[in-house]
């Protein structure tokens, strides 16, 4: 009973020795120093050093410098490479983190208003429709089990690339009275059906009881471009058909730039939405060889300039990102590119690609008035934090127009063949 006694009495000692040492200041510190610290060339990275912590370093090349002062422990990055850096508190050792430097890297922020066209892969069934036949209403299409959101990409044999390759063998077929034998891709799948051609009884032609659809055309913002390999990123989200509500898959497209005509301000329940036209010379100033989740991508024929914030940029990584004040890019009138404030809510410190890993909230008492917050067409407005490029605005909160999601930056560049990691680039291979 005594040593139970005892050993309970030990036991309330260590917990609350725990508990205190847990809420001493310089050992939380201590704990949220990461185990592994990412830099660019030429950066710096600060650790508050109340607990008299010494750092040293080791590595085949030494790439990074150490600034040991009263309170603060500053880490310069010089050069490219890893370095494994050793805490110790009185000569013992107490913990170890990587540095990894990367090589200096910059990118022009955007901001532009940009027409978007897109190029399906085949054409693209949006619908079905029933043909007036002399037997009555039916639907070839859907007779054959061809589902909206389905893709055509051959027929009898032949690459379907447009509307208009489908007219003639339609016709053909009707009147031999043959089938039609369809390549369809369905998801990540591809089959074939057949398919014949009926009579419309009121024209006198033969249909296949589908509607059809092969480009895709909106407006968006662009995000970023690379001067050096010319690549660019835009929008921050993934174009959908308006109709199957299914990503579009790419054969090709190109962007122009584009000019804001009118705002239809926010509210709740209604995001809004930027009005635009095309620029009167349609002038393609990049290709479109990418729609993903995280945006649009391809390559830039020229360079085009925001006005506002030419000169390049450098990066911040995902898990760098921090709660509070920031600047967007965007356009609300012409062509003219503005920067207004917003503030990030909150982060995700993404260790893999995925979106909405920002939340942000519209302050800019200018942009409020305006646009009530976020609206469509604001989608890849490049969000920049202490003069670094953070990310992108991708969607909005339909019920709060003020507030809304981006996507790191880390993750568009990934997805447009930029490696920032100096790794082998598979798109550039492959072409």
């Amino acid at each position: 009973m005594y040593k139970q006694w005892i050993k309970r009495i030990i036991g309330g000692i260590l917990l609350v020795s725990l508990l205190t040492i847990g809420l001493y200041q310089p050992f939380r510190e201590y704990i949220s120093i990461p185990k592994k610290i990412v830099l660019f060339e030429g950066e710096q990275y600060s650790i508050r050093n109340t607990l008299a912590v010494h750092a040293t370093t080791h590595s085949n090349e030494e790439g990074v410098t150490i600034q040991d002062e009263p309170g603060l422990l500053t880490l310069g990055a010089d050069k490219p490479g890893t370095s494994e850096l050793l805490l110790n508190v009185a000569g013992f050792p107490v913990k170890k983190v990587d540095v990894h430097v990367l090589k200096d890297f910059k990118v022009i922020p955007g901001g532009q208003s940009i027409g978007v066209k897109l190029n399906t892969l085949g054409v693209l069934v949006v619908g079905h429709h029933l043909v007036a036949t002399g037997e009555g209403k039916k639907s070839p299409g859907e007779a054959a089990h061809v589902m909206i959101g389905d893709i055509i990409t051959k027929i009898n044999g032949q690459t379907i690339k447009k509307m208009s390759d489908v007219t003639p063998y339609v016709q053909q077929a009707g009147e031999k009275g043959e089938p039609l034998q369809l390549v369809i891709s369905r998801e990540k799948e591809s089959f074939k059906t057949n398919l014949l051609p009926l009579k419309d009884k009121n024209e006198g032609t033969y249909k296949l009881g589908l509607y059809i659809r092969d480009s895709a055309a909106g407006i968006g913002t662009m995000t970023f471009y690379h001067p050096e390999t010319k690549k660019y990123g835009a929008l921050g989200h993934v174009i959908s058909d308006m109709d199957t509500k299914k990503p579009i898959v790419v054969k090709d497209g190109q962007i122009v730039q584009s000019t804001v005509t009118s705002i239809e301000k926010g509210s709740n329940g209604d995001p809004g939405e930027k009005l635009a036209r095309f620029s009167s010379n349609k002038e393609i100033i990049g290709n479109i060889n990418r729609n993903s989740p995280f945006g649009i991508f391809g390559k830039m024929k020229k360079e085009v300039g925001n006005g506002i914030a030419d000169q390049p940029l450098p990066i911040t990584l995902s898990h760098e990102v921090k709660e509070g004040p920031a600047k967007i890019l965007t356009v609300l009138e012409g062509s003219k590119v503005e920067e207004f404030d917003v503030e990030i809510v909150s982060t995700i410190p993404q260790k893999f690609p995925a979106i909405k890993g920002i939340v942000l909230k519209v302050t800019d008492k200018k942009l409020l008035e305006k646009t009530g917050g976020i609206v469509q067409g604001m989608s890849g407005s490049p969000i920049i934090q202490n003069g670094k490029l953070v990310g992108a605005v991708t969607h909005v909160f339909v019920n709060d127009p003020t507030s809304g999601y981006g996507v790191h930056i880390e993750w568009m560049l990934n997805e447009a063949g930029i490696d920032i990691y100096e790794k082998s680039d598979p798109q550039e291979k492959a072409s």
